[in-house]
């Protein structure tokens, strides 16, 4: 069992990486929670490879730096979204 836990975060991993996902995006993609996407990745990771989890810190740090930039991005589409109904929101 234990092992296949292992493999959920490795792959969460490896999305994150190649993606440049954020936490959300990849709880999404595997259908799981934020919480527990982020404790794979930040702590199990570091247990079974060293490496993957450095390069996955790199990406959540980038991703971390950004976060300001993308809650203003989302509130600028919400409101342009409610003034202007037939524009649809494409997300990020």
């Amino acid at each position: 069992m234990a092992d296949m836990f292992d493999e959920r975060a490795v792959k969460e991993g490896e999305y994150i990486v190649e993606s440049g996902a954020t936490v959300r995006e990849c709880a999404k993609v595997f259908g799981i929670g934020k919480s527990t996407v982020h404790a794979d990745v930040t702590k199990k990771l570091r247990a079974i490879d060293e490496d993957l989890a450095a390069e996955v810190k790199k990406v959540l740090d980038v991703n971390l730096s950004q976060r300001h930039l993308r809650g203003g991005d989302s509130t600028r589409r919400m409101y342009e979204q409610r003034k202007n109904p037939h524009i649809t929101n494409t997300g990020r």
